[in-house]
C-alpha cells in the first residue's frame, strides 16, 4: 500500500472495509513503500474513531539498519506520526541485522515505559535467532516478554512445522503467519480447487482455513480486493474435517527435517 496516489483511494476503501466486516489486526512497517502504507492505514482508522481504538491491533516493523536505540525511538515516533494514533499496539524488529539485540531491546523496553508501544517481537528469526532473542531479554530483566515471531507460514511453505513453531508453542509465543497463502500459487492451485469446489469454498479459503486450525497461529493476508477480503474473513469460520487435513497433508508434506527460514 501506499506505492501511488492514484491507488490511495481504493487501498483506504480496502482497509475501512476490512475494520468494517471484523478485522482487527493490521499488519504494516515503516519498509513498505517508505512509510506510505502506514499513511494508508492511518487514514483509513480514522474513519474507525477514537473510541474505538482498542478494539485495534496496530502492528508495524523497525528496519534491522534503524534498530541502534536512538533509531528505533525516533522510527517509532514517525510510524506513530504517519499513523496518526497515539501507540502501536505490537512493534517488530524486521528481521536481525547488525545491532546487538541489547540496543533494540532497550529501545523497546523505554517505548513501552512511555506508552508509545503495548508489546515488542521479531519477524523472520529462525530458532537459534529467537532463542539469543530470549537470552537477552532475561538478561535485562523482561524475560520472554517477545509476543510473537512474524514468520512466512503457509500450507505450501511448512518448514517452521519442523523446530520452530514446536518450540515457539513450548515458550506460549504465537507465530504470527505472513503470506498465508503463498506468493499465489495456492489460489491457483487446481488440485486445492478441485477440493474448494466439494465444500463450497475457495482454493484460498481452504489454505487459510487449514492454517487457522493450526494451534496458535495468526494469519495475516492481505488484499485490496474487496470480495477477497471477505473471502479471506470468512475462512475463520471454516473447520475442516480429519479426513480432508490428511488429503491437504499429502499434497503438501509436513518437513522431515530442518529447512533454512523461507522468506519473501
Amino acid at each position: 500500500m501506499g506505492e501511488s496516489r492514484s491507488e490511495e483511494s481504493i487501498e483506504i476503501k480496502a482497509v475501512t472495509h476490512a475494520l468494517e466486516i471484523g478485522y482487527r489486526l493490521i499488519d504494516t512497517a515503516e519498509m513498505y513503500a517508505s512509510g506510505g502504507a502506514e499513511r494508508v492505514v492511518g487514514k483509513a482508522i480514522r474513519s474507525f474513531g477514537a473510541a474505538r481504538r482498542r478494539e485495534l491491533t496496530l502492528v508495524s516493523k523497525v528496519l534491522p539498519s534503524n534498530a541502534s536505540y536512538q533509531k528505533t525511538i525516533k522510527v517509532c515516533h514517525e510510524i506513530i506520526g504517519r499513523m496518526d494514533c497515539d501507540y502501536l499496539d505490537v512493534f517488530l524488529l524486521h528481521w536481525q541485522g547488525n545491532y546487538p539485540y541489547e540496543e533494540t531491546l532497550n529501545a523497546f523496553i523505554e517505548l513501552r515505559d512511555r506508552g508509545l508501544i503495548r508489546s515488542w517481537g521479531v519477524s523472520n528469526f529462525d530458532s537459534a535467532e529467537l532463542k539469543t532473542w530470549l537470552d537477552c531479554e532475561k538478561a535485562l530483566g523482561v524475560h520472554k516478554q517477545c509476543v510473537t515471531n512474524q514468520v512466512y507460514y503457509a500450507l505450501c511453505a511448512r518448514g517452521i512445522e519442523f523446530d520452530l513453531k514446536p518450540w515457539m508453542q513450548a515458550q506460549g509465543m504465537p507465530v504470527m503467519a505472513y503470506s498465508p497463502l503463498g506468493t499465489g500459487e495456492l489460489a491457483r492451485n487446481t488440485r486445492l480447487k478441485e477440493l474448494g469446489e466439494r465444500l463450497g469454498i475457495s482454493a484460498a479459503q481452504l489454505a487459510l482455513a487449514w492454517l487457522l486450525q493450526k494451534t496458535g497461529v495468526v494469519a495475516i493476508p492481505k488484499s485490496s480486493d474487496l470480495r477477497r477480503l471477505e473471502q479471506n474473513f470468512a475462512a475463520s469460520e471454516i473447520v475442516l474435517s480429519a479426513e480432508i487435513l490428511e488429503m491437504l497433508d499429502r499434497l503438501y508434506e509436513p518437513p522431515k527435517r530442518k529447512q533454512p527460514l523461507a522468506m519473501i
